[in-house]
């Protein structure tokens, strides 16, 4: 997913989507993969024209491109880059705020207690071999970029960068993720929960585990769970949010914080109503190139020095 605003960085982005050709050329990529010579084709256009659109489309982000050999050519293949792009218009009135984020690779878990189906893998290939839990205490394992489980949890321990004289003002955690189901499947409900420091912050019911087509990052390689869901928890001082929608009642307040580290763990337990397992997809899998990410939005005590800056960035 792109996340742009006005700053005049993102301009190669709005002159890319600035017209009806590229939008065509975006939507005839959302179906499949295609080389010039065959959006000229389907757009009843030149070759050298539709060139120079997918060179804005790519300069603006949205597209990928590389070369192929097939048939003893060499064809230059375009495909969508993102599926998704955010905008951040400057409201007068908003200010900036303070937040830390970390990035938070799917194999970086702490604990886990897992049940097969299951498995991890890198970009590259399959750590272990499937549904064997043993893999999931390999070293190895710090590099997976996707991993799947029928039941259990994994749980991971995320730096807390909330420093005294700070007031927690949110906790925003986004990830991609379905179900697990032996194979594909599009219709596998999975009753995907979510803890922080052991509080059930609430339950996301997964619709399926896709593999109608392909993950838009996903390993040519991979032929078998393909993407899943970008998901958006925020929790707050009046409940906790998934995609801006009320999950539950659960507050900042009702979260016992620690000082070093926030736990978060995902799962599914064999009594949920639907268990239907889970797989996490990191960058290189599924249709969002990121892995967890954790941010916790902060402010300065209204004791401490006006304009006083703690570090992180500003959203």
């Amino acid at each position: 997913m792109i996340k742009a605003n006005t700053e005049r960085q993102w301009l190669p982005l709005y002159e890319a989507l600035a017209s009806e050709v590229r939008l065509h050329i975006l939507e005839l990529l959302a179906a499949q993969p295609m080389n010039v010579k065959d959006l000229a084709s389907a757009l009843g256009l030149s070759s050298a024209i539709v060139t120079m659109h997918t060179k804005k489309l790519e300069t603006g982000g949205l597209i990928r491109t590389e070369l192929i050999r097939r048939n003893g050519g060499t064809h230059k293949i375009c495909s969508l880059a993102v599926s998704r792009v955010e905008l951040t218009i400057p409201v007068e009135a908003d200010k900036p705020r303070e937040f830390h984020e970390v990035s938070i690779p799917v194999g970086h878990y702490t604990r886990f207690d897992i049940h097969p189906t299951c498995g991890l893998a890198t970009t590259e290939r399959i750590i272990g071999q499937f549904d064997d839990p043993r893999y999931f205490f390999e070293p190895e394992r710090m590099h997976a970029r996707i991993l799947w489980f029928g039941s259990g949890f994994v749980e991971y321990r995320i730096p807390n960068y909330v420093l005294p004289g700070q007031i927690l003002e949110e906790i925003e955690i986004s990830l991609e993720a379905g179900s697990e189901a032996p194979g594909t499947s599009e219709t596998w409900p999975s009753d995907i929960h979510f803890y922080l420091n052991d509080t059930l912050l609430g339950v996301w019911t997964s619709p399926g585990d896709p593999g109608d087509g392909r993950g838009l990052l996903t390993p040519s390689w991979w032929t078998v769970n393909q993407y899943g869901w970008l998901k958006m928890l925020r929790v707050t001082d009046s409940g906790t949010f998934i995609d801006g929608q009320r999950l539950s009642d659960v507050r900042l307040a009702d979260i016992a914080v620690t000082r070093n580290d926030w736990t978060l763990r995902i799962g599914v337990p064999k009594d949920a109503e639907h268990v239907g397992g889970v797989t996490l997809y990191g960058e290189g899998f599924g249709n969002y190139n990121q892995d967890i990410v954790f941010r916790t939005y902060r402010r300065s005590n209204d004791r401490d020095q006006p304009g006083k800056r703690m570090g992180g960035g500003k959203a």
